[in-house]
């Protein structure tokens, strides 16, 4: 293995994009995330998937760990390292309809959600997507993306019709229902552990301006609030799609207001109502903000945490069986003091109908997932542990698995909770032909097989 300054010398002569050293005026912004500092030896911005090759065999070449960025915003900090190397996508973020007939949209992979929803507006075309305008599409697509419309078109991933990515190796292939399948089926689901992608192709889908915005009910009614939303969002539209959050410490913990934030996708004013006007009898609106907007405006700019502020989150899925058993326990969690910040939203839909080993993201028939978020500096989140433990342990016989866009921790039993035994099985099997030395680290991992 070559060392570090002659692989460097070597990705000099065949490497457009930007090289970034500690020592360099705009290696601080470089070298941290939107939620984790880090401290890379090398920060390398690549303008092409070329760039992206060349990047991937230099990280290779020199031993040393390897990060990959896209927009930057997951919990772990994955888009960043100690004494690494950082691929950071950000140049690569075009955003092209390339069949409009067909609504076939190609995006670069380090295209955040707000510019492509800003860039497919003119053109009237959506993509379910997230609820934050700077997440990345790598990081959301990969791992799922459960967004706005999400009951009416499914995951991001259930949008994804071919993908470019660079594997271990440095090769650029293609991947889609008919080439590279099984690259395909991991990559949809998969996280970071098979590659890089360099670019997706979705088919999109024509849309108007939707109904979104926030119905507030007492934080005392959340009990009698979170059970009828759930009932409910059982046989609603599937225009609607929803999400409860509650408890939240900075606004009054227990006397919070409950907040039921929904999107119906469509703007006839009396579906509208047909369908959201059941939300707003579950008891005493305090504050009702939904309002007619473009879909673009559904994204909303993400919390950055002031410096030395972390953020810990974790979520698991709630199938039908357990819905009222898990909301039960959520409430009683949240009327009590010290609760972490908490939030449900909902499923089914388009997602249930996708086959559970069709893509790995294997978590098809949940109803619900619930979120649970602390923040503060690390003294204050290590006391909170203790008790954010004893409030999963009266969730665990109610939830299963977890989503990995909203996971914090990376240890073993948080990837068993992100692949089901038989969806590990099948990714390490592909993890081995295409990263069999397990390069790609930097995300819940899936060793080779």
């Amino acid at each position: 293995m070559s060392s570090p300054l002659e692989n460097l010398q070597h990705l000099r002569r065949g490497f457009n994009g930007d090289i970034i050293e500690p020592g360099l005026p705009e290696y601080e912004g470089a070298s941290r995330t939107v939620l984790a500092a880090g401290s890379p030896a090398f920060v390398l911005r690549p303008k092409s998937a070329a760039d992206v090759q060349a990047a991937v065999r230099f990280a290779a070449g020199t031993g040393l760990p390897l990060a990959v960025r896209g927009g930057g915003h997951g919990f772990p900090g994955f888009g960043t390292n100690d004494g690494g190397v950082v691929i950071d996508l950000r140049a690569l973020a075009g955003v092209e309809v390339v069949d409009a007939e067909h609504h076939r949209v190609r995006i670069g992979g380090g295209a955040t959600w707000g510019e492509v929803a800003t860039a497919l507006a003119p053109h009237g075309l959506g993509i379910s997507s997230g609820d934050t305008k700077g997440v990345g599409v790598g990081g959301l697509t990969l791992s799922g993306g459960i967004g706005w419309k999400v009951r009416k078109y499914g995951l991001a991933l259930d949008n994804l019709l071919a993908v470019e990515v660079v594997t271990a190796d440095g090769s650029l292939l293609n991947a889609s229902a008919d080439e590279n399948p099984e690259l395909f089926w991991a990559v949809r689901g998969g996280g970071g552990n098979l590659g890089i992608v360099t670019a997706f192709e979705f088919r999109a889908h024509p849309t108007t301006d939707v109904f979104h915005g926030t119905v507030s009910f007492p934080g005392a009614e959340a009990a009698t609030v979170l059970q009828g939303w759930a009932e409910y969002l059982r046989t609603a539209p599937e225009e609607l799609t929803s999400v409860v959050d509650f408890a939240n410490p900075f606004a009054g913990g227990p006397d919070a207001p409950v907040e039921v934030r929904v999107t119906f996708d469509g703007d006839d004013p009396e579906r509208a109502a047909l369908a959201i006007d059941p939300i707003r009898r579950l008891g005493t609106v305090n504050a009702d903000g939904v309002a007619l907007v473009p879909y673009a405006a559904t994204l909303v700019d993400g919390l950055v945490p002031p410096p030395g502020i972390g953020l810990v989150t974790r979520s698991a899925f709630v199938d039908q069986e357990s819905v009222s058993a898990a909301l039960r326990v959520l409430a009683e969690i949240g009327a009590a003091q010290g609760s972490p910040i908490l939030s449900v939203r909902s499923l089914g839909g388009a997602v249930s109908r996708v086959p559970a080993d069709a893509t790995a993201y294997a978590h098809r028939q949940a109803e619900l997932m619930i979120v649970t978020t602390i923040g503060g500096p690390p003294p204050v989140l290590a006391a909170a542990r203790p008790v954010l433990d004893a409030h999963w342990a009266r969730l665990a016989p109610h939830v299963n698995g977890a989503y990995a866009n909203f996971l914090s921790s990376v240890a073993d039993e948080d990837v068993a909770s992100v692949y089901p035994a038989e969806t590990r099985k099948r990714l390490a099997a592909v993890k081995s032909q295409y990263d069999p030395g397990n390069l790609f680290t930097g995300n819940h991992n899936v060793r080779p097989q």
